[in-house]
């Protein structure tokens, strides 16, 4: 079973659910999320720079839990070959499943509106620049399924 399960998608894609939805699943895992890294104020813009400063922390993170013996579930919005190049490097020897979170863009904005929390504008940003598009294990749509149907999808592909 992969140590590392890597949810990619757009802000407001239901990431941090699903994360939690997971781990509810999975005996002896972790999240580690950018959320709890980022320092902006909800009005503040998110740029790719910001993520990328912070990303090594994240990953240090990461590598501290997986020294622990725990399984990691990293909730992230990667918007750039850098920022996906960075953790692949930082993470190598250590299997990761990486999983792609996705809903249509209207949904995005709607969840992004409701919230309050986040720029207005970031979940549409994050889903133009979300990287890589492709070359994910796993695929779901948050739209069409719950959290915990898309949890359930997730860890049969880790078994």
């Amino acid at each position: 079973m992969a140590k590392v399960i890597l949810l990619n998608g757009p802000s407001s894609s239901g990431k941090s659910t699903l994360s939690r939805a997971i781990k509810a699943r999975l005996s002896g895992f972790e999240v580690v999320s950018i959320d709890d890294f980022m320092k902006l104020a909800k009005d503040e813009t998110i740029y790719e720079d910001d993520v990328f400063e912070i990303s090594a922390d994240m990953c240090n993170r990461a590598l501290e839990l997986l020294g622990s013996g725990n399984g990691i579930i990293i909730d992230h919005v990667i918007t750039s070959e850098r920022i996906f190049a960075q953790l692949t490097e930082m993470l190598k020897g250590f299997d990761i499943c990486k999983v792609k979170v996705t809903c249509p863009v209207e949904i995005l904005r709607e969840r992004e509106k409701a919230r309050g929390d986040r720029c207005v504008g970031s979940a549409e940003s994050s889903f133009t620049y979300l990287f890589p598009k492709d070359g994910y294990d796993i695929e779901v749509d948050t739209h069409k399924m719950t959290a915990d149907e898309c949890a359930e999808i997730i860890v049969e592909k880790l078994n």
